[in-house]
């Protein structure tokens, strides 16, 4: 058999993604160069890979013994290209990184001093949901994630704590309970929300207490990200759980009050996060490394409110 590496590249992403056209964006490629490719590597294989039932392609059984091949062959040359960077010793090179939005008030900051120190790093951030954070954390697309709150099946994943991520409740100021002291959740329980979807790590964190306390709300609205509901909140649409992150310009220039309410302010933590086993490359544990250790001293020097 004379395959090639390139092919099983393709053929890997194309069930990964369980469609060519998908396969073919993400590598950025056409999806008649895919195709030729894989019916190439059908021809060397001897058998169909692939059966198509409607729109729907699902591996054969030979398909599957070349999609676990091609799995350890793909990351048997990951492996020898990250031993082959550690000995030469050059922080240089991609980065890969998926990180949830709400970290888009951060993590831009940790690479750009990052970067001024190995400016021959070639990085890649991906902001997504926690959802898809975690099906590209679990299908090994990244040298690591970072997210706030960790999938409760971790026996499998190497979780590194590196950064405080604080939530409050905020109004707009001329909210009524503005000002007011000690407000109960179940005062809460009767305002309008604002929310993000569900599987949100916020949103679960504030659910779950939510529930401790046999209580729970129904979002007036359901937003997408931590801006839109910024800007709802401002606008009198809401109040809302954010990070404390997302809300300092907004704190400053007095269009949204942090309100005092009874178990607020809720600490939880950023984590890095990959699959346990997962060999990083000399790149990603440098990177790894500067963000455990400076953090909180990068952050707290352009930001004081994250010390």
């Amino acid at each position: 058999m004379h395959l090639t590496l390139q092919q099983l590249k393709l053929f890997e992403a194309v069930t990964r993604n369980s469609s060519y056209t998908r396969a073919a964006e993400e590598l950025h490629l056409t999806q008649p160069a895919v195709s030729i490719q894989i019916k190439r590597l059908e021809s060397q294989a001897g058998l169909p890979l692939f059966d198509q039932v409607g729109k729907k392609i699902f591996l054969t059984a030979a398909g599957d013994i070349m999609y676990q091949a091609s799995k350890d062959i793909l990351q048997r040359v990951k492996d020898l290209k990250i031993s082959l960077e550690t000995l030469e010793g050059s922080v240089k090179g991609p980065l890969h990184l998926a990180v949830v939005t709400t970290t888009k008030y951060f993590m831009p900051h940790l690479l750009g001093t990052f970067l001024k120190a190995y400016p021959e790093v070639e990085p890649s951030l991906t902001f997504t949901n926690r959802e898809r954070v975690i099906n590209r954390l679990m299908n090994n697309d990244d040298d690591f994630v970072v997210m706030g709150q960790i999938p409760e099946d971790k026996h499998n994943l190497e979780t590194y704590p590196f950064l405080n991520n604080i939530l409050e409740v905020v109004a707009p100021p001329n909210h009524p309970l503005a000002g007011k002291s000690n407000i109960t959740l179940e005062e809460l329980s009767r305002e309008r929300f604002l929310g993000r979807e569900s599987g949100s790590g916020t949103r679960m964190v504030f659910d779950n207490l939510l529930t401790d306390n046999g209580l729970s709300i129904e979002p007036y609205m359901e937003l997408s990200s931590s801006e839109a509901i910024k800007q709802g909140a401002m606008a009198g649409l809401g109040m809302a759980v954010l990070s404390r992150h997302a809300i300092q310009l907004e704190l400053a220039a007095k269009k949204l009050t942090i309100l005092d309410v009874n178990d607020f302010p809720l600490k939880r933590r950023w984590y890095v996060v990959h699959l346990k086993g997962k060999k990083l490359s000399l790149v990603a544990r440098t990177f790894l490394d500067y963000i455990l250790v400076e953090s909180q001293q990068v952050l707290g020097i352009e930001h004081n409110y994250l010390t």
